[in-house]
Formats: structure tokens, C-alpha cells, sequence
């Protein structure tokens, strides 16, 4: 039997949920292999269930059509959202094949790239987390990338990349639960040690912090970002010099976070709650990138929204500090709340 790969997403909810479903007379079961899928028993007898970070609380259709970045910009797109711009789908060749989309395969989307200008970012079409996104400037880069992504997805994005501050807004109906700035993975010299040791080093803090990233050393956008700034793995950063590894801020990835939640200005709440409804979503996490400040007024032109997320992870986020923890436990019991009123 194939293992199933696990995530600390999966275990945080499961556990969080055992923790205060008897909060309003409910109880939680998983099941005991993986602990990745349970089921909720609410004090009238309904049943509700959850697997990984999937809950019975946004319609089927709404989280289906959040899981694929191209039709999500699509419909975010038509109902006069900022997404990013000069984004297209392209095909792995197999594919492209069987569905008859002949100009849509690897070579057009390499004669997309060079059209748009580089550098862009590619993306999978329907991966989370981080996976597989690149930041490329070149036929090689971008050939590279693209193979890598037409292992595991058949569809991938092409876009012009947008700079500023990448922001995640975790929405639950008409609040706004928690609000964060992703940080790129990276690290900090000490004069001695190689980018390798520090690295390694990162890996164990992660470890003793009971997080759930795995630093890819040997990721191959992690060489080719060092390569751009002329460093390699066996470098040794200048003692507080500070090195970024990826492109791409996820938490999973290796980022860091840091808490907004009480400064968010009220033009991101808004807009954050406002795309939620509009998605047909009730849970939802808002990814933003700003040319600017999150606690500032919103200016148009000065932001993109990135992606939306039917099944916000926020296992990260939750070992920030107590006050994290407290935030997602209060989440997750409004969540238990909703659920019940809906049986």
C-alpha cells in the first residue's frame, strides 16, 4: 500500500476541532491512520465532515471553481477585480492534444513568455501552497519550470510578475478572522557559516517549532534565485546579511509571517469580504499583493489579488504566538457553529 503523505494542516485542524467542539456540545472522530479526515457529531445528532483542511461549509461549485486559478480569475476578472495581469493558460502537450488545443502547448507558451517580456511567473493551475511557482528570465529557466509543473498538473499559468507586499486575508462570512504578510524564505548571515548550514540550520528551528515546511536544499528555484544574485549554496553571507531563497511567500515553503490582523485598514476588509460573497464562498483566504501598505488606504492600480483559497490553511500562521492560536480556535469554532446550523 502506497503511504499517504501527511501535513501538519491536516493535524492542526483535526486537533483544534477535538479542542473546542465540546465548546457547544460536539464531538470529533478521525480516523486513526492519518488523522486527515473526521467527522463532526453535533449535540442534535447531525453529522458533519472535514478532510484535510476541507469543510462542509462552502458549496461545492464555489470551492471547485477557487481550486482553479484560471477560471477564478476569470469570474474575479468579469466582476471588475484587480488580478494580475497578462495571466493565460497553457497545456502540457498530452494534453493539449487530447482536448484539441494545439497552439496551447509548451513552445506557445514559451512564444507567450517572450511576447509579455520577461521576466514572468509560471504557475500550476491548480496547486497550492507554492508548489512549482517560478520566477523565470529566460528560454531555459522557463522550459525548466514549465517540465517541472507538467509532472503533476496538466495546466499552468503565465503571468507578468507584481512587486510589493504579499498579504493573506482569512475570511469567514462577513469578518474578517485574520489578516498576514507572507515573508519569501531566506536566511541571515553570520559571517561563517555557508547558505547550506544556514539553511539546515532554519530546517531545525522548524523542527523544534513542531512546523510542518521541509526546506527543499536542493530545489532548483532556490539555485537559480541564488544565481541571480551571484551566490550559490556554498556562499557565505556577510554576518547580517540577509539572503531571500524564493520568490513565492508561502508559509509552507519556508516564509515567515507577519500579524496584521489589527491593522488591516478598512478598503482591504472590505474588498477581502466583499470578493469572499462574490466567489460564493463563506470561508475563504484572499491572497494580495501591495505596492504599498496593507494598513493604508487602498489606491487602485497599487494592488493584485493573487489567488483565493476555498480551504485556507492555517497551520502556519497558528504557531505564531498564543494570540494566533487563540484567533484560529475562535475561527474554527464559528466555523463549528455555522456547521451546525446548516444540518
Amino acid at each position: 500500500m502506497r503511504k499517504i503523505k501527511t501535513s501538519k494542516e491536516s493535524l492542526v485542524l483535526a486537533s483544534t476541532l477535538k479542542k473546542i467542539a465540546p465548546r457547544i456540545g460536539a464531538s470529533v472522530i478521525t480516523e486513526p491512520g492519518w488523522h486527515i479526515a473526521g467527522q463532526i457529531t453535533f449535540k442534535n445528532g447531525t453529522k458533519s465532515y472535514f478532510r484535510y483542511n476541507t469543510l462542509d461549509l462552502n458549496p461545492v461549485g464555489a470551492s471547485d471553481i477557487a481550486k482553479d486559478k484560471d477560471y477564478a480569475n476569470f469570474f474575479m476578472e468579469k466582476m471588475g477585480y484587480p488580478i494580475v495581469p497578462k495571466s493565460k493558460t497553457f497545456f502540457s502537450d498530452s494534453w493539449a492534444e487530447a482536448i484539441g488545443a494545439k497552439k496551447r502547448t509548451i513552445d506557445f507558451a514559451y512564444a507567450y513568455a517572450e511576447k509579455i517580456g520577461f521576466p514572468v511567473v509560471v504557475k500550476p493551475n491548480s496547486g497550492s501552497q507554492g508548489a512549482g511557482v517560478a520566477f523565470v528570465s529566460n528560454k531555459k529557466e522557463f522550459y525548466t519550470a514549465l517540465k517541472d509543473i507538467f509532472r503533476t498538473d496538466r495546466i499552468a499559468l503565465i503571468q507578468k510578475p507584481v512587486q510589493g507586499h504579499d498579504y493573506r486575508i482569512v475570511v469567514l462570512g462577513n469578518k474578517v478572522i485574520s489578516a498576514y504578510e507572507r515573508i519569501p524564505l531566506s536566511i541571515t548571515g553570520d559571517g561563517h557559516r555557508t547558505i547550506t548550514q544556514l539553511l539546515t540550520n532554519k530546517q531545525r528551528e522548524f523542527v523544534k517549532e513542531k512546523r510542518d515546511t521541509r526546506i527543499k536544499i536542493n530545489d532548483p528555484r532556490i539555485a537559480l534565485k541564488l544565481k541571480k544574485q551571484k551566490l550559490s549554496l556554498t556562499s557565505i553571507p556577510q554576518k547580517g546579511e540577509h539572503v531571500f531563497l524564493l520568490d513565492n511567500a508561502n508559509l509552507s515553503t519556508g516564509g515567515d509571517s507577519l500579524d496584521v490582523t489589527k491593522s488591516i485598514h478598512a478598503d482591504f476588509k472590505k474588498l477581502a469580504i466583499q470578493l469572499t460573497r462574490d466567489m460564493g464562498l463563506t470561508l475563504c483566504g484572499v491572497d494580495l499583493m501591495i505596492d504599498g501598505d496593507i494598513t493604508k488606504k487602498a489606491i487602485s492600480g497599487t494592488y493584485y489579488i493573487l489567488e483565493i483559497n476555498a480551504a485556507p490553511g492555517l497551520d502556519h500562521y497558528v504557531r505564531g504566538g498564543k494570540e494566533q492560536e487563540k484567533i484560529v480556535e475562535d475561527l474554527y469554532l464559528e466555523v463549528l457553529k455555522r456547521l451546525e446550523k446548516k444540518k
